[in-house]
């Protein structure tokens, strides 16, 4: 999965980000340790569902948990299942049937997610991803 993943899903990418760096500017104590569990656990939550097994309980801080609930709407959207999104004008988006992803493509979207958040905050510290996304305006 290197550049041409990203190309393929750099919209994908780019949605679950904007999400994510939202809530960031949201909740104060955000870190990127609570934006690595809320994607971790999306993933296996995704993972989960395509093996047809239930959803794991999974223990998060309130900040971890709201950055899941709303990475989770984003993904939702993006597999075609949640039209809640709406435009400027309060307009509902909806995705076309033949642009919904398939789950193993937002697991695999949230994992390359993952490998960014812990590549930045290995470089940069406890906001790193954070520090790092912030200079692109999202």
């Amino acid at each position: 999965m290197g550049d041409s993943f990203e190309d393929e899903y750099l919209d994908v990418l780019q949605d679950i980000e904007a999400v994510l760096a939202g809530v960031y500017r949201q909740d104060e104590n955000l870190t990127d340790y609570d934006a690595r569990t809320a994607v971790d656990a999306l993933i296996r939550c995704y993972q989960a569902e395509m093996r047809g097994r239930p959803e794991p309980n999974i223990r998060m801080n309130d900040s971890a948990r709201f950055a899941y609930a709303a990475v989770r709407s984003i993904c939702e959207w993006r597999l075609g299942r949640e039209s809640a999104l709406e435009d400027e004008e309060g307009n509902e988006i909806q995705i076309p049937e033949s642009e919904a992803l398939t789950s193993e493509e937002i697991v695999a979207c949230l994992k390359r997610i993952r490998r960014s958040i812990d590549l930045w905050n290995k470089e940069l510290g406890r906001r790193g991803y954070f520090e790092f996304i912030k200079q692109f305006g999202i």
